[in-house]
């Protein structure tokens, strides 16, 4: 579809001869998402509709406790420090922003009075703005007053280089004025297509003011809320043991009617997918189990107990191994993977190249995700506009031998390549997690097949993906050669997504290893890339700089992704909870309840 067909379908919408969903629905099946096409005609003077709420419950509590398993239990509950999914999900209990993504791509007001448009004078039609209206007599948990204040000083806190938050991304290159006690714009530095980013979703959920700006900075870290949340959501701290439990209570001065439906909420963390998983799907023991990183006939057998369902929403998270571009071994000013090193062995192209012609994604996918885990050779795979048909995966054991030994690694005695009298031994490491660890395998039985020695690492989940900086088995530090996980898109624009290839987000010491490029990746093209797509309002244009962006991280060998992952949860046949690709598990609580 060209710009003049496309202009066109707007008017028709315009005139009401085309309805918005009809027109979504075009755009879905040309590859948009649906959140993407709803901006769309935003910025075209289109408000969009309301969706209608499936919440049911006519009063405010008497659900009893709603219990939920996250086989990571979160570490911390500050999501501006919420550098893993749990801990996102874990602060979204008690922290709202100004609004979410729902399962059809809408965005949904939460402490937003309205969704910004042109129509409403909330949306510039230049892209170079955006005003929020902000919903009055909201109170913290504490009784103090919600106010613009508090977003005004978000935006500078994330934004500080000082904090080091993992959010930084979304607030350094804006500005935001107060316009009065319950409004607020952001100004942006040139026509920005994709406007709901800051204060929406995972990055956007609001601290108080009032109890974190003494901990600005430097000081940050030492803020007590950081584990004893006081937000504004349907649920009110009561307990934090990290990477154990997570308790709240009803907030009974919520600000939207008949809301929450449960009396208590407990977030258990720990264990494995799998005993998760039988928790609620077998036993019956929870209501609902996050990430069910369960061989599929495993689930389908749990299945059959009657008890739940598995949930497989649509999104576009990927399992990858990384590559690490920095030596993991050799320390510089207190730091190992320092930017100043070079990696002694991937740095060698053939090395990398045939480390990818190693991975047998196909027998990954056939023999632990089946439904829930889909071989690829991309790392963006959603939407569709933005998945690459430039890309090839192959699984060839002797073409990567044959790299090698072109490149001079020669097998020694032991069938372990040398080169320049280094062994081509690397260490691989990814969480305790049964799929995880077989896949591990499968990769490391073909690279023992083409000489090289693969020594396997597997680290609990909790230590894993913490987000303690003293700790140094966490995959942001990625102290070994390569590392294996998930990496979650919890926007429908691939912006923050694939801004974990950028220059200016690589973790390191300085920022408290808070910056989202792990991998350690530097390419002036790619840095290029992603700044042109952040002002390039033509969608087709954009599309190819992402589309070039995923190519690049590929071919670079920074990631070998190997299955694209949607979505998948358990839960109780009696609970009604409204999931999102688009954003956290935890985005709506508010509208999660219990029939019968």
């Amino acid at each position: 579809m060209n710009e003049h067909e496309l202009r066109q379908l707007i008017g028709k919408v315009k005139a009401g001869k085309l309805s918005r969903r009809g027109f979504i629905h075009r755009m879905v099946g040309l590859g948009l998402t649906a959140p993407l096409a709803s901006q769309m005609l935003a910025y075209s003077g289109i408000a969009q509709a309301q969706a209608p709420s499936t919440y049911k419950p006519t009063k405010r509590g008497g659900g009893g406790a709603l219990k939920m398993l996250w086989w990571q239990g979160a570490t911390l509950l500050n999501p501006h420090f919420a550098v893993g999914t749990k801990d996102q999900d874990g602060s979204r209990i008690f922290y709202e922003p100004l609004a979410g993504w729902d399962g059809e791509g809408n965005l949904v007001p939460m402490l937003a009075a309205e969704v910004p448009s042109v129509q409403n004078g909330g949306l510039a039609r230049d892209g170079m703005s955006v005003t929020w209206r902000l919903k009055k007599n909201v109170q913290w948990h504490d009784g103090r007053p919600f106010t613009a204040d508090d977003v005004l000083f978000n935006y500078e806190y994330a934004s500080d280089p000082a904090t080091a938050s993992v959010s930084i991304g979304s607030y350094k290159d804006i500005k935001v004025e107060k316009v009065d006690s319950h409004t607020v714009k952001v100004i942006f530095q040139k026509p920005t297509p994709y406007w709901a980013d800051a204060f929406v979703g995972t990055r956007g959920m609001i601290i108080p003011k009032h109890l974190f700006e003494n901990y600005r900075g430097a000081k940050s870290r030492e803020a007590p809320t950081n584990l004893k949340p006081v937000g504004t959501g349907p649920y009110k701290f009561v307990d934090f043991k990290p990477g154990d439990m997570v308790r709240g209570a009803i907030n009974t001065a919520y600000h939207e009617p008949n809301k929450p439906h449960f009396d208590t909420i407990e977030m258990k963390g720990g264990g494995d997918a799998v005993s998760a998983a039988r928790a609620v799907l077998q036993t019956g023991e929870f209501d609902y189990a996050w990430n069910m990183q369960v061989e599929d006939e495993i689930l389908l057998r749990l299945e059959d107990s009657g008890k739940g369902r598995s949930e497989i929403t649509p999104g576009a998270n990927i399992e990858h191994i990384q590559l690490n571009s920095t030596d993991p071994w050799t320390e510089v000013d207190g730091e190992r993977s320092s930017v100043k090193t070079k990696h002694p062995i991937l740095s060698d192209s053939a090395v990398r190249r045939a480390l990818g012609m190693l991975v047998d994604r196909a027998s990954v996918e056939k023999h632990i995700y089946g439904r829930t885990g889909i071989a690829t050779g991309n790392f963006l795979n959603n939407p569709e506009r933005f998945r690459s048909k430039n890309t090839k995966w192959e699984f060839n054991v002797d073409k990567a031998s044959q790299l090698l030994e072109g490149a001079g690694w020669k097998r020694g005695a032991d069938g372990v390549r040398v080169k320049d009298g280094k062994k081509l031994k690397l260490v691989y490491q990814t969480s305790v997690n049964q799929p995880r660890q077989k896949n591990q395998q499968i990769v490391k039985q073909a690279c023992q097949k083409a000489g090289i020695d693969l020594e396997l690492k597997a680290v609990t989940a909790s230590v894993y993906f913490s987000s303690d900086v003293a700790n140094p088995d966490t995959y942001t530090k990625f102290y070994c050669d390569l590392q294996m996980y998930t990496t979650t898109m919890t926007q429908p624009d691939p912006a923050l997504f694939m801004n974990q290839f950028c220059s200016w987000e690589i973790a390191t010491k300085e920022n408290k290893w808070q910056g989202r490029n792990i991998t350690r990746m530097r390419s002036d093209e790619y840095d290029k890339a992603y700044r042109a797509a952040e002002g390039e309002l033509d969608p087709v244009k954009r599309a190819a700089l992402f589309i070039r962006m995923n190519d690049l991280a590929v071919e670079n060998q920074a990631v070998i992704p190997v299955v694209y992952r949607p979505r998948v949860s358990a839960v109780s046949n009696k609970l009604r909870a409204p999931l999102s690709g688009w954003d956290n598990d935890t985005w709506n609580l508010r509208d999660w309840y219990r029939e019968g």
